[in-house]
């Protein structure tokens, strides 16, 4: 029996500059994608409620509402990956894009490969790693605190609320920092191993995303007892995990 065919990832790329909208359409039609586009909020909702997609380009800077507006609206309904397009000097929307559940900003002006690698990027994190053995393989589940971390599945389960939805950018944290239960990650190093690139000055791209983890698994996140700061330096994972074989 002949299998259906896969269907190319779908991008939304929400920007009220046209030559962007069309640049940004052309590149990633001929690197095989699906494209769709909106110019503002409005054309942005109405295709999300007929339409699924697999990551967001949206730009920070929009007429009427903006991109944060949005960026918040999207996560209120979706975990879809999501990537801001930012001015290079607006630093303080940059943090507050990725407060509010931004996976991954990047700065106007732009180089279309470089988008591209961050769409990919987000993209790989975000499905499921296929097994590479015939029957079972290996399992990868972490308990702590009351919560299951399924890395296979990219799950976490609470056992008092169900599935706790997270983020690309915010289950890769949480893995890395689990993986690693107990030993204190620079900044530089959780940058390099969640997102695959260096940490820029000033940049708080960590601490921003950090905060948000906590306020999803943290029972107190102004008196964090799962991920606490090391001052300085960066964070450490200190509770007690146990992984199920």
């Amino acid at each position: 029996m002949a299998t259906a065919p896969t269907l190319p990832e779908h991008i939304l790329v929400v920007d009220d500059d046209a030559r962007i909208r069309q640049m940004l359409s052309r590149y990633f039609e001929e690197e095989g994608y699906r494209v769709s586009l909106a110019e503002d909020g409005c054309g942005m909702r109405e295709y999300l409620d007929k339409q699924s997609v697999d990551v967001i380009l949206l730009d920070l800077v929009l007429p009427g509402e903006d991109g944060l507006t949005l960026a918040r609206d999207i996560r209120s309904r979706s975990d879809v990956p999501l990537i801001m397009l930012t001015g290079r000097n607006d630093v303080v929307d940059r943090i507050v894009g990725l407060e509010v559940g931004a996976d991954d900003y990047i700065a106007k002006p732009f180089h279309l490969r470089e988008v591209l690698a961050r769409v990919r990027g987000v993209l790989r994190r975000r499905q499921p790693r296929a097994s590479s053995r015939v029957g079972n393989p290996p399992s990868e589940i972490y308990c702590f605190e009351g919560l299951r971390l399924d890395v296979a599945r990219r799950q976490l389960l609470s056992d008092d609320a169900g599935e706790i939805l997270l983020t690309t950018g915010e289950f890769d944290m949480l893995c890395v920092l689990v993986k690693h239960a107990g030993r204190v990650l620079q900044r530089e190093l959780l940058m390099d191993l969640t997102r695959g690139r260096k940490l820029d000055a000033f940049d708080r791209t960590i601490d921003a995303q950090i905060a948000r983890l906590r306020r999803k698994i943290e029972r107190d996140p102004s008196q964090p007892a799962l991920i606490k700061s090391v001052r300085g330096v960066g964070y450490v994972f200190s509770a007690r995990t146990r992984q199920e074989t």
